[in-house]
This record gives C-alpha cells, sequence and structure tokens, in this order.
C-alpha cells in the first residue's frame, strides 16, 4: 500500500447484523445499508439479542473521505484482510467505503489493518485501538 491510499478507519458502533430478505419483504426502520439486487434485499442493520451468532463489527474510512475517481482505495482495506483469511461485507458510499468484518475477528481485523498502514480508532476517535497509546503496538 502506498502513502495515497492508507485511511484513517473508524469502528462503528453498535455491531451490525447483515440479513437477505426476499423481494417483497420490508426491513423494519433500523437499517444502516439496503441494497435491492435481483435476488431480493440485503439488509444491514444494528445487531439484536437474536442476532448473537452473527455480529459484525465495522470499519469505516470516512475521516479519509475520497472521490470516486481515487483508485485503491477500497482495495487497500480488503486484500490485507483477504490475506488473513478475515471475511469481509462492504457497502461503500459516495465518499468512503464500510467494510464490515464478523466480531469474533475484530482484534485480528484492527492488527491487519494497523500493520497495512491504515490508522485505526474508536469511534470517539481515540487511535491504537490495540493498545490504546496511539502507536499500534501491543498485544
Amino acid at each position: 500500500m502506498n502513502a495515497s491510499t492508507a485511511q484513517r478507519l473508524s469502528i462503528m458502533s453498535p455491531t451490525f447484523a447483515v440479513e437477505h430478505l426476499p423481494h417483497g419483504g420490508l426491513p423494519e426502520d433500523d437499517w444502516l445499508v439496503l441494497v435491492r439486487a435481483p435476488e431480493g434485499l440485503t439488509v444491514v442493520r444494528e445487531a439484536r439479542g437474536a442476532d448473537a451468532a452473527e455480529q459484525w463489527i465495522g470499519f469505516y474510512g470516512g475521516a479519509t473521505a475520497h472521490g470516486l475517481d481515487v483508485p485503491g482505495m477500497l482495495s487497500a482495506i480488503v486484500k490485507p484482510l483477504a490475506e488473513a483469511a478475515i471475511p469481509v461485507f462492504v457497502a461503500s458510499t459516495f465518499h468512503a467505503d464500510l467494510v464490515l468484518v464478523p466480531e469474533l475477528r475484530k482484534q485480528q481485523a484492527v492488527t491487519v489493518l494497523e500493520e497495512a498502514g491504515h490508522q485505526v480508532m474508536s469511534q470517539d476517535g481515540a487511535a491504537g485501538e490495540r493498545s490504546g497509546d496511539g502507536t499500534g503496538a501491543g498485544r
């Protein structure tokens, strides 16, 4: 990765659930992402207690928003996660990408992303999610 694709990623809160609804199914109003495709609706929403086995953590690159013409931004996040065999679900906005990883893989994902040159912050803006000291070192 080069310096132009390094990003400041915020860990979104709360955790999320990803679900599929058939055409004609109506999601509740708590959705964050809604995609209509030929096979139905994909919904990303806040996880509830019943979703315990399928919760996802979101990394959002809004702090380093970019135009649609900037190549490699999503790849810079997804490639190191793929190389570490961490599954992802991605939703892109006009300016940035939301990359979801299974909640159980959060620490590994943070480590991988920081080692790839990204800065990972908690939602309150604290850097160094792994160590709490801003360096990304530790654990």
